[in-house]
């Protein structure tokens, strides 16, 4: 009899890669678990792929909030997770990241008096124009397990006055979920099939900062064309990308802009990549631990250890873009900082454990 109830809450593709090895450890410790799907992404290679590719089970629970504002969306993950919440009375609730339904979940649990371990927290950007940065600092101040994937991130807590006990390192999920799905990228040939030889640029932008600016998308449209003037350029978009560049009138000739692809479709392309342009937090961390040079059109990161032991470097003005492709190295060796070892999952489960 499972002595332990999780009920974890997931609602945006890069949630799923962070829950599964969670989910997998907690099915060989044998501890009840619910997973609560909010559907705030609801396209299916947005999600749904998410759960065939990673072996995870089919959600529990699907709220079905779909897409909104911040508030209207929030607001609707709220109502709808209480009853839930209510229904099942887990021992934790288990959130990922920083979504608008890590928030969310969190504040409904709390009030509820469920205690919530945050997966992923001690990140900043320092950056408060970003949601993700709101709900990340929401979501910290209010779990009582803080479970952390760098020793930054440990300083970090510290720093904003979380005590010792509430904080434990256990590494990066996500290395877990990459290590895990490697093998059965390699086997799609999804990369074979697009022609692509090593030499591609692949390309992923979503966040507000970079799309929802007229004149910032149309500096990213002209240098990614420019790119494809010397190699292939490969960009999966984002539905509310392809609808900026078709509001705007951007047409990327050289570009290959496709539909979104599945998280394994995407390991493929990125593994042999020449390099990544992106937003993309979890590619940054994806192509440290695979050693491809990644270039950030952010002026900003909250995974600094990216940079500092990884491939990551930051290009603030979309305009610099091709002057730093020209300086990129792949490294020997990919790096494998402290806790990409693949057991994240698990050491998860026993913080939680411990914490109990």
């Amino acid at each position: 009899m499972p002595d332990l109830k999780l009920l974890h809450v997931v609602g945006a593709r890069p949630n799923f890669p962070k829950l599964a090895p969670v989910h997998r450890a907690g099915q060989r410790a044998n501890v009840a678990q619910v997973v609560v799907h909010t559907g705030q992404h609801y396209d299916d290679a947005l999600s749904d792929a998410f759960f065939r590719d990673l072996g995870i089970v089919a959600p529990d629970v699907n709220l079905a909030v779909g897409s909104d504002s911040h508030a209207v969306q929030t607001a609707r993950i709220m109502e709808r997770i209480e009853p839930v919440l209510l229904r099942e009375r887990p021992d934790w609730v288990v959130v990922y990241g920083d979504v608008n339904s890590t928030m969310a979940a969190a504040v409904v649990a709390s009030k509820l008096g469920i205690r919530v371990a945050h997966v992923e927290a001690g990140l900043r950007s320092f950056d408060r124009t970003m949601p993700e940065e709101l709900n990340r600092i929401v979501t910290d101040r209010l779990a009582s397990l803080l479970l952390t994937p760098s020793r930054d991130a440990d300083a970090q807590l510290r720093a904003e006055g979380e005590p010792d006990s509430e904080i434990a390192f256990v590494g990066n999920v996500m290395i877990d979920s990459l290590f895990y799905a490697l093998p059965a990228a390699r086997a799609t040939g999804f990369r074979e099939k697009l022609g692509l030889n090593g030499s591609a640029v692949v390309v992923t932008l979503h966040r507000p900062s970079n799309v929802d600016d007229d004149s910032r998308i149309r500096v990213l449209a002209g240098v990614l064309s420019e790119i494809g003037l010397q190699r292939r350029v490969v960009f999966p978009a984002h539905p509310r990308t392809q609808r900026r560049l078709a509001a705007a009138g951007l047409e990327m000739k050289r570009v290959t802009l496709m539909e979104p692809v599945s998280y394994l479709e995407m390991l493929s392309l990125v593994e042999h990549a020449y390099a990544v342009v992106t937003d993309s937090g979890g590619l940054q961390e994806e192509t440290t631990a695979l050693g491809v040079p990644c270039l950030t059109v952010r002026p900003n990161t909250e995974r600094p250890i990216t940079i500092t032991e990884g491939t990551n470097r930051l290009v603030p003005d979309p305009a610099d873009i091709l002057a730093a492709l020209e300086q990129v190295r792949r490294p020997e060796v990919a790096p494998r900082p402290e806790g990409w070892d693949g057991r994240a999952g698990e050491r998860v489960i026993a913080a939680i454990r411990n914490a109990t």
